[in-house]
């Protein structure tokens, strides 16, 4: 193992027991040590998600090899290496997707599932980056085959996945359209790309989408909402579309309109991204290196970061997510 000068200890935001705010507490743990395969990073940023929330609450079902401590994407520098791991080195800057762990100061990660920091980003954009990449990728153009030409609706399109969405889809030459819950967010999702972005609060998503399509509809929809969208999502979709679910924070249930689905010959799936195996998601951080990597470079994407808290203020965090008076990702600076 190659390794620098490391303490003996670190800082991580731990959840002891799930519960609310309070169940997120700062204590010191043993530094760990990477394994064959593995880095361990300094971790200077790490983005912070629902699945977080989730997990605090104790409403996630946990991998089994899932740490207590909350994080799974983060960003800073690579401090020691295991066994067989030739790429990153030590020293190298690097952006990382993990089964979790994150919120410390110091994190072991895959060294498949790093990525070097993409050009002009710093440590807390990067940070940003893993988790909602992956997944948008995984979900949106692997699982619901989004090509080009075609369009799609992103719900949650101010969030930090509907953000990347919106861009990946139009830098690779799809229509986007979205949805989100205020004017602010409406007006993001339109300066981002979207050709429509309809107030969900005031506006019948599927009326908007079928008089923007001549009565269409949209080739992909791509929903965090769940089951208290699924049939509308099947009226909103063109013949031949693609339904794909990444969560089911409204309702984890759906009803739909079996006779419509045939008639429409369409497809409903779903994507997860924690449960995947190392190997796969070694796969997909090489297809995002090819891919998406270079559209950052050339301006056509970039991470929208809608605040960032210090370590010691991970509670604030979580309150701005919860409250969804955030948009785009919101990311913790450990140091």
């Amino acid at each position: 193992m190659e390794t620098a000068i490391l303490p003996d200890t670190m800082r991580v935001v731990d959840v002891p027991v799930p519960g609310g705010l309070e169940a997120l507490t700062i204590v010191s743990r043993p530094m760990p040590t990477p394994k064959a395969g593995e880095v361990l990073i300094e971790v200077h940023a790490a983005g912070v998600n629902r699945a977080d929330l989730k997990q605090r609450a104790g409403d996630y079902p946990m991998p089994p090899d899932a740490p207590t401590v909350p994080g799974l994407e983060i960003a800073g520098i690579v401090r020691a290496v295991g066994a067989g791991v030739r790429q990153p080195a030590v020293g190298d800057a690097v952006c990382a997707l993990v089964v979790g762990g994150g919120y410390a100061e110091y994190a072991i990660a895959p060294a498949v599932q790093c990525l070097p920091l993409p050009q002009g980003c710093g440590f807390a954009e990067a940070a940003a980056l893993p988790e909602t990449v992956f997944t948008v990728w995984t979900a949106l153009f692997e699982q619901a085959g989004l090509q080009p030409g075609e369009s799609v609706l992103i719900h949650g399109g101010s969030s930090g996945i509907g953000t990347t969405a919106i861009q990946l889809a139009v830098a690779l030459g799809s229509t986007a359209m979205a949805t989100a819950g205020s004017p602010e967010k409406v007006r993001l999702c339109t300066d981002l790309g979207a050709t429509l972005a309809i107030d969900y609060r005031q506006e019948d998503f599927v009326e908007k989408v079928l008089q923007a399509t001549a009565g269409r509809g949209v080739d992909v929809v791509l929903d965090m909402v769940g089951g208290s969208y699924a049939q509308r999502n099947l009226d909103a979709l063109a013949s031949g579309g693609r339904i794909c679910f990444i969560a089911g924070d409204a309702a984890p249930e759906a009803t739909f309109n079996i006779r419509q689905i045939m008639l429409k010959r369409a497809t409903i799936t779903g994507s997860t991204l924690r449960h995947r195996t190392a190997e796969d998601k070694g796969r997909v951080g090489a297809v995002i290196k090819e891919r998406v990597w270079p559209l950052i470079a050339e301006g056509a994407f970039k991470p929208v970061i809608g605040g960032d808290f210090a370590m010691d203020a991970v509670a604030d965090a979580h309150a701005a997510l919860e409250a969804g008076r955030s948009f785009g990702k919101l990311v913790l600076r450990m140091r």
